[in-house]
This record gives C-alpha cells, sequence and structure tokens, in this order.
C-alpha cells in the first residue's frame, strides 16, 4: 500500500522513551522493509573510500533499518536527502559526513554501507547520497542512504544507539501545500519527455559548492541524452541554467549560462557529441518551477533543463 497524506505519521522504530521525531519525506513514500535488532554493531563511514581504504567508526546499540520507495521518479537524490538532513539538524542532530556518489569513492564506497537487500533498497552505482549524523547527548547515530531509479527514488535510514536512550523516529508523508504550482514535467524517461513536451530537466546534475563546475562522475541524465543526440544527429538541443531567487538578476543569470555551458561543455568532451549539436544560455531566476520563499522551492529552481530547439 501506499502510505498518503491521509496518514499523519507511521511508526518505523523499535519502542523507546517518548522522544519520538518525526521525519518528512518530501513526496509520498511506502515502507518496503525494516530490520531491528536489540544489540548490534555498525560500521558508519565518516570519509570517502581512498587508496584502498576508509575512515569510519563502529556504533554498537539496538538497531534499526528501514528502507522506502519515495516520490513519483521528480525528485532528485539532493532534494530527498536535503530536506530529511534539515528536519535530522532541526532535532538535535549533528552531520559528521555527508558525500555523493563521486565525492564518497563511487562503487567502493557503496559496498562499505550496510544496506537492506535489492529490490527494497536499490542503490544506483551512478547516482547515490550518504549522510551520517551523530545524535545529541550520546543518543547514537543516524544514516541516511539515498538513490533512485528513473521513476523511483529509494530511502534507507538506519537507527543506532542505547536501547533507553533512543529516540523513536515516526516518519510522515504529510506535506504542506505548495504555496505555488509546481510545474510536473518529470514524470517520464528524459527522451519521452523532450520528443514530448520540448523540454525536459537534468535531474541528477551536481555542481561544486559555490561554483559553476560540474561534478566529476556519471549523469544517468547526460547518458540518455548525449545516446539520443548520437542517434539523432540532426536534432539540435539548447542546455538552459536556472537559480533561485537569492541574489541580483545578473548575477544568477551570469550563473545560469555558466552552469548551462558547463553541461554542454561536458557533453561535448566526455560524451562525445557533436557541438553542432548543442547550445547553451541562462535565465537566472526568471523560469521558477516552485516558490523561492522555501528551501525546498529554490532547491527545484536551480537546475538545467535541456530545450529541444529543432523543428522537424
Amino acid at each position: 500500500m501506499t502510505w498518503t497524506a491521509a496518514i499523519s505519521a507511521l511508526a518505523i522504530s523499535a519502542a523507546g522513551p517518548a522522544l519520538a521525531e518525526t521525519l518528512r519525506f518530501p513526496g509520498e513514500a511506502e515502507l518496503q522493509a525494516r530490520r531491528t535488532a536489540a544489540e548490534d554493531s555498525l560500521f558508519l563511514p565518516n570519509g570517502p573510500y581512498a587508496a584502498g581504504d576508509i575512515d569510519g567508526i563502529t556504533a554498537e546499540g539496538a538497531l534499526e533499518q528501514t528502507a522506502w520507495v519515495v516520490g513519483d521518479g521528480s525528485l532528485t537524490t539532493m532534494q530527498i536527502l536535503a530536506s530529511l538532513r534539515d528536519q535530522l539538524i532541526d532535532a538535535g542532530f549533528s552531520p559528521i559526513y555527508e558525500c555523493d556518489t563521486r565525492d564518497c569513492g563511487g562503487f567502493d564506497f557503496r559496498y562499505e554501507i550496510d544496506l537492506l537487500p535489492e529490490p527494497d533498497m536499490h542503490v544506483n552505482l551512478g547516482d547515490f547520497r550518504y549522510l551520517a549524523a551523530e545524535g545529541p547527548e550520546g543518543d547514537g547515530y543516524v544514516s541516511v542512504v539515498v538513490s533512485r531509479s528513473s521513476n523511483t527514488g529509494f530511502v534507507q535510514i538506519t537507527r543506532i544507539g542505547p536501547p533507553d536512550r533512543t529516540p523513536g523516529f515516526t516518519a510522515s508523508t504529510k506535506t504542506p501545500a505548495p504555496t505555488s504550482p509546481v510545474v510536473s514535467d518529470t514524470s517520464g524517461p528524459l527522451v519521452e519527455q523532450l520528443e514530448t513536451n520540448g523540454h525536459a530537466t537534468l535531474l541528477d546534475l551536481a555542481f561544486r559548492p559555490g561554483s559553476t563546475e560540474l561534478g566529476a562522475g556519471e549523469f544517468a541524465s547526460l547518458d540518455s541524452l548525449a545516446a539520443y543526440l548520437k542517434a539523432n544527429p540532426e536534432r539540435r538541443v539548447t542546455l538552459v541554467g536556472h537559480t533561485d531567487a537569492e541574489g541580483s538578476l545578473q548575477v544568477n543569470i551570469n550563473v545560469s549560462r555558466r552552469r548551462a555551458t558547463a553541461v554542454m561543455e561536458h557533453l561535448v568532451s566526455v560524451y562525445g557529441v557533436d557541438a553542432a549539436q548543442l547550445a547553451a544560455d541562462g535565465v537566472g531566476f526568471l523560469a521558477p518551477r516552485s516558490s523561492n520563499l522555501t528551501p525546498e522551492g529554490r532547491t527545484q529552481n536551480r537546475r538545467v533543463e535541456v530545450v529541444m530547439t529543432s523543428t522537424q
């Protein structure tokens, strides 16, 4: 069954003192699997996998792991994790390590994480994110792993700590109505959206913090777009950068244009797309998908879209 907004909260952890925190997923969610142990140990990476090694801590205590499918495929891994991270911080947790696919160490890092098995918890080796955080006053640790397929988000939440000190978590998919409508242009595969709607959002892109440089790594959206353009050399597209509304319009237009250009150059240099099929531009914050009044809305507004410019 799918947990809808009509269900305000669902307990997902072992019984404990009345210190429950509520984590709200940024979309409808369905519980896939749950594993508990009265006493266990867990390795929590607190650094990337590099040179055949990985740093981390081993925590002991009562363990709970839950796996969820979240949303309809329109949410990026960054959007899902950012929402959960902010709620954990508000609940008193302190992040000790966070990374995305490339910065984590890719394939090798993923296999250092204790995960519930497929298909309950699916990890796309080209698009996953990890967060480890320490609870307040010795209340143990929590880790969050977020990944996605082409049409579904996957989340695993792991909680470990003293049985008599570990807050019980509840999870809810009830979210407040957006302050302005969100354009639903991400309901199908990228090529289908491009052919049908004339544009699509590149959902899995990651830029280095404070930079217009595209992060290294594999991006499924660019892989699909490159394959499409190579198979259809007569097609032409424009990459359009968008920002949130923080800062001046001219600064944001420049940032959005540089990010779109970075994606274009990546398609040419890494994927071998013919440069003649590509153009890049930016419109800053002039075409929002959601409200700039909320952190979630601003996250959705920071994006790069691909627009079909061929007329036949």
